[in-house]
């Protein structure tokens, strides 16, 4: 079977910079697992997998644009060391996590002076080239759940093709199993363990 949408591919890898330093590499662990056509790896990558069928190895460029973006010096800032609350001491290379409206953002620290810092918000391979040797270990549809990890559980064990409700009245589930009705105060009382994903809470 070769590479297309909603397959899931297994891949041996070896990143490397323009001047030949290993980045990363999948070497003596089990082989990268993701879904073709999900974004689950870098763009240019992803393009460049189409078609590729088990036991292909091959080499690819991915640029900037189609990798972690170019580098973008808006995305630096100097601050205070005192906003590096409970850590001792401040020293280049090290990352935080801010908090964002999109979720936990990586902060790298650039540069450090006697009083200040330099964050810097850019991924550390952004506005660098990516160099990938790849071998393909497997390639095999991707199942419904696969493509789908957010599909309709239901504690009763159904099938998720019909209706969970929650209220205060009680818990009925019609997924396809027998259904149930059991005490529910409306947040999760009911023993439900994915009550609050689906059921609207």
């Amino acid at each position: 079977m070769k590479i297309a949408d909603k397959t899931v591919v297994q891949m041996h890898y070896t990143l490397t910079s323009d001047e030949g330093k290993v980045i990363d590499t999948s070497e003596g662990r089990e082989p990268l697992q993701y879904i073709q056509g999900a974004h689950m790896i870098v763009v240019g990558l992803e393009k460049a997998m189409v078609g590729h069928d088990v036991g292909d190895k091959f080499d690819v460029k991915v640029i900037p644009s189609e990798g972690y973006g170019e580098y973008n010096e808006e995305m630096t800032q100097e601050v205070p060391l005192d906003v590096f609350q409970g850590v001792e001491k401040v020293v280049e290379g090290m990352m935080f996590y801010a908090q964002t409206p999109a979720g936990p953002m990586p902060i790298r620290v650039k540069s450090v002076s006697e009083k200040t810092a330099v964050i810097d918000a850019n991924h550390e391979l952004a506005g660098k080239n990516l160099n990938f040797a790849i071998e393909v270990v497997s390639v095999r549809e991707a199942t419904e759940e696969e493509l789908n990890p957010q599909g309709h559980h239901c504690c009763c064990g159904g099938n998720g093709e019909g209706e969970c409700k929650c209220s205060e009245e009680g818990h009925e589930c019609e997924c396809g199993g027998e259904g149930h009705k059991e005490n529910c105060d409306g947040n999760g009382g009911c023993g439900c363990p994915n009550h609050d994903k689906h059921h609207g809470k």
